[in-house]
Formats: structure tokens, sequence, C-alpha cells
């Protein structure tokens, strides 16, 4: 593993999902509307988790990743205030003060896709005020990035992205290959080395995980933490067992 990659998330991290469309936390595949299985209320996905020992919560509001404005701030708001873990959250943030609100309202990371590839210089913004709470969020399709919920192509691909938000002092990368995403086939572990390589900064994998191989391909590629969505929710492993994989695999390299 990449040590100056993982050292500001400690050892390698697994973080749930807790993605939200219409109040209700869902999984997705690829992205799509449409294809969404659910798993009930936020808040008590997020006390199920933190129960079976995760230190991160990933938060996603899907309708305003995908109408260009937050939509499920009350589901949002209870879930901060119903967990004392750090949270990073995404979704229909496209301004630095709308970013700035959310980190004040006790928010620990933003992660910003479309607004970070439209206007660049709201990571430098929030980053000047806000240091290390930044993370962009950088999603894949055929080694393109996409933005507007994965609908249309920026034109750069995740390598070149990751270089230009490092200096512009991002936090973390979180790299989703949508090619992969929600169908629990397994994971495309090449993209993340490249990334791991070409930046500083921590690279979150997300994407396709369906096994603890998965999970440790993901580590063994660099990466600092992998969110986990639907194989967690369908109960492939459990939050415990992959955090042992991952730590099992770490002594034995040693």
């Amino acid at each position: 593993m990449n040590d100056d990659a993982s050292g500001r998330f400690g050892s390698f991290e697994v973080i749930p999902a807790v993605d939200i469309q219409d109040g209700e936390v869902v999984q997705l595949v690829q992205g799509e509307r449409g294809t969404e299985t659910t798993y009930g209320d936020p808040v008590e996905a997020a006390r199920r988790w933190i129960d079976a020992g995760a230190t991160t919560l990933h938060l996603v509001d899907l309708d305003g990743a995908f109408e260009g404005e937050r939509a499920n701030a009350d589901a949002i708001d209870a879930v901060i205030d119903a967990v004392d873990v750090p949270t990073q959250l995404g979704g229909g943030i496209r301004t630095a003060e709308g970013a700035i609100d959310l980190l004040e309202r006790g928010v620990d990371r933003v992660i910003l896709g479309t607004a970070a590839v439209e206007h660049p210089e709201i990571v430098a913004e929030i980053s000047e005020t806000h240091p290390d709470s930044v993370v962009v969020s950088l999603d894949a399709k055929d080694g393109e990035v996409v933005v507007e919920g994965w609908t249309e192509g920026a034109g750069i691909s995740p390598v070149e992205a990751a270089e230009r938000y490092a200096e512009l002092g991002a936090a973390a990368i979180l790299f989703t290959n949508v090619d992969v995403e929600g169908r629990l086939e397994g994971v495309a572990t090449d993209p993340v080395r490249e990334l791991v390589a070409a930046t500083d900064i921590p690279v979150i994998a997300s994407g396709g995980v369906a096994t603890l191989a998965d999970v440790r391909e993901l580590a063994d590629a660099g990466a600092a933490a992998v969110v986990v969505g639907s194989a967690l929710y369908e109960g492939n492993f459990t939050l415990a067992e992959t955090q042992a994989a991952v730590d099992a695999d770490d002594g034995s390299s040693r």
C-alpha cells in the first residue's frame, strides 16, 4: 500500500455508503435511476454501520446529484445529528458557500463532482478556510470523467483531473468506476493504480466491490479507503470481515 496516499486516513478504511433518494437509502446500478434497490431509513442504516464498526460514513444525496441542488437535506441532517463518526457528503453541492455551510453544520468532508469539474477554483476557495475538507469526486466511464449524475462526459481523464485538484488543495480523490458500479461483479484495479501513482493525495476507491477479495485488491492497488454499498447491504460480507481481511493482508506483507 502507498503509505503517502493513505496517511491522512490512517490505516486502510472501509467506508459504508448511505446513498439517499426520496428520503430513503438506495443502491443504484451504474448510477441509473429506476434501477434502485431500497434499504430503508437513512438514520437506521447509519446506526447499523456504526454499530458494526464503521469509523466514517459516506453520504450521498442522489436526487441532488441528478437535479443539481440538494434535495434530501432533512434526511442528511438527521443522520449527522444521530452519529458521532466523521461523515463525507456529496450530491448537489454546487457552490463554495453551500459547501462551507455544510462543513460548519457538522459534515467533515464535502465531496465535489460537477462543481469541481466546471469551476476548479472552488476547491481552492473552500480549502483556504477549511483545509483538508474537500474530496473531489472523479467518476469515470470508459476512462473519461463524467458529471451531472454520470450523464455527461467532461473531456478529461481521471489522472489529468487528479493532478489538477491536488494542486488546488483537495484533501483526497474519490474515484468511482461507473463501468462496474453497483453490479456486484468485481473491481477494476488498473485505473486505481494509475491514480495512486499520479497523485500524492489519498485515493478513495468506489464501484464494483462484491467480495472480500475485491476489497483486498483495492487496498493492494494503493487506495487509502474503499466505499462499499450494495455488497454490504446485500450481506455478501460484514463490515468486520472486510476490515479483518485487509488487516490480515497488511500483517502478512510486513
